[in-house]
């Protein structure tokens, strides 16, 4: 296959778990094509001596497909030799079928490249990058903190005790204190005294709540159960003080998108981490909502529509997104009257996908536009109105603008 060539010196790498295959087309003067291959390995010395060949070839492109996580390692050395890599879908550049090597495939994202077919996918700078390890770890501690406290929930029932049905949760202040106290062996009388006055239950529910019979198989998974829950959030609350201490520098980008309703200041970190602050590497909103995976898929042939399914996206924003849009449902805003005429037509878990993509393009034209968030249902001005207009009038009146009787 002959393809026009749009640049001149391009190198195509085909990137595995313990080997890099690469491809390199470089025009010449009389108008023949040089193709050079090499081979190497994937520890450090390897990925130093591929990024100094890299070099000295002086190449316009280098491309790479996004295998797994193995292509972050040889694109940090890339970076650090001063070369600025494309990493693209690997959807867009299969290669022809009975033509399926590593040499093959290098050499096919190089002619790829070489006619500017390829477009590459968004690439974090690196420090945003290492933030992610923090962000994702922390996700990950998130959801094993919730399995753990589902567990102690069902081990509790198990026991007959029924504290989760009177407490609106079971790992509040008060309610974690009277589970230690059952956890400690303590009569019913003796953790009722723990139970906080704010309660709502009476006192008589909640005797009854607590009846139950525990044994010591119950106290002492429950014993481990309450370790280890709280043993997680101490190391979450490390990681989330590591994540925004390294996006200091972003405090003021963290504070706009805080002003999205259902968006919190861990939220807004985690979520700059994954797309960083600037839109322009995005370009349109709707790139930016393919890119997470929170649009509907598009394909279509002959006129007839045949599948809207999402395509896969970066799964930590997709997340996040829809713990916002969980959120701000529950918010008087724009969002919740969204979220409510999707839910009906949509039903519950659309309605949440739909809400979180109109939160995302939101998110796109604040960070874009340096905005902070104005809600459509909101007059602002009559707000301000109501807010200052004691202040003004003592003021007019102080200075004699108008009668004390007038006010």
């Amino acid at each position: 296959m002959e393809l026009v060539a749009l640049h001149q010196r391009v190198v195509g790498l085909d990137i595995h778990q313990a080997q890099i295959t690469a491809c390199a087309l470089l025009s010449q003067p009389d108008g023949s094509v040089q193709v050079e291959r090499r081979q190497f390995g994937a520890f450090k010395r390897d990925r130093r001596e591929l990024a100094q060949w890299v070099a000295s070839l002086h190449p316009d492109e280098v491309v790479m497909e996004s295998t797994g996580i193995y292509w972050k390692s040889p694109y940090a050395a890339l970076e650090a030799a001063g070369i600025r890599a494309k990493v693209v879908n690997a959807r867009h550049v299969k290669n022809v079928p009975g033509r399926k090597t590593d040499m093959a495939d290098a050499h096919w994202l190089a002619m790829l490249a070489r006619a500017g077919l390829l477009r590459g996918s968004f690439v974090a700078p690196a420090h945003l990058r290492q933030l992610r390890l923090v962000s994702r770890q922390r996700q990950k501690l998130v959801g094993q903190l919730a399995s753990e406290k589902n567990r102690l929930h069902k081990v509790l029932t198990d026991a007959g005790v029924r504290l989760g049905v009177v407490v609106s949760d079971l790992h509040g202040q008060s309610a974690r204190a009277m589970v230690k106290a059952i956890i400690a062996g303590k009569s019913v009388p003796e953790v009722l005294e723990l139970a906080s006055t704010r309660l709502r239950a009476p006192r008589e529910v909640l005797f009854e709540a607590l009846q139950g019979d525990v044994t010591p198989s119950h106290r002492f998974v429950l014993s481990e159960l309450m370790a280890h829950i709280e043993e997680l959030e101490a190391r979450i609350a490390r990681f989330d003080n590591q994540l925004l201490a390294g996006l200091h520098e972003q405090r003021n980008t963290l504070a706009l998108l805080q002003t999205i309703p259902g968006v919190d200041l861990i939220g807004a970190a985690m979520l700059v981490v994954e797309i960083g602050s600037d839109m322009d590497v995005f370009g349109s909103a709707e790139r930016l909502a393919s890119w997470v995976g929170m649009c509907p898929g598009n394909h279509e042939s002959a006129g007839k529509r045949k599948s809207g399914h999402m395509r896969k996206g970066n799964p930590y924003v997709r997340r996040l997104l829809c713990e916002f849009a969980h959120a701000a449902s529950r918010t008087s805003c724009m969002f919740k009257a969204r979220f409510q005429a999707w839910v009906i037509r949509r039903g519950h878990k659309r309605a949440i996908v739909a809400t979180g993509h109109k939160i995302l393009r939101t998110i796109f034209f604040m960070l874009k536009r340096g905005e902070h968030y104005r809600d459509s249902t909101t007059d602002y001005e009559e707000m301000s109105v109501r807010r200052n207009a004691p202040r003004w009038i003592r003021a007019l009146i102080k200075f004699g603008f108008i009668a004390p009787a007038q006010a």
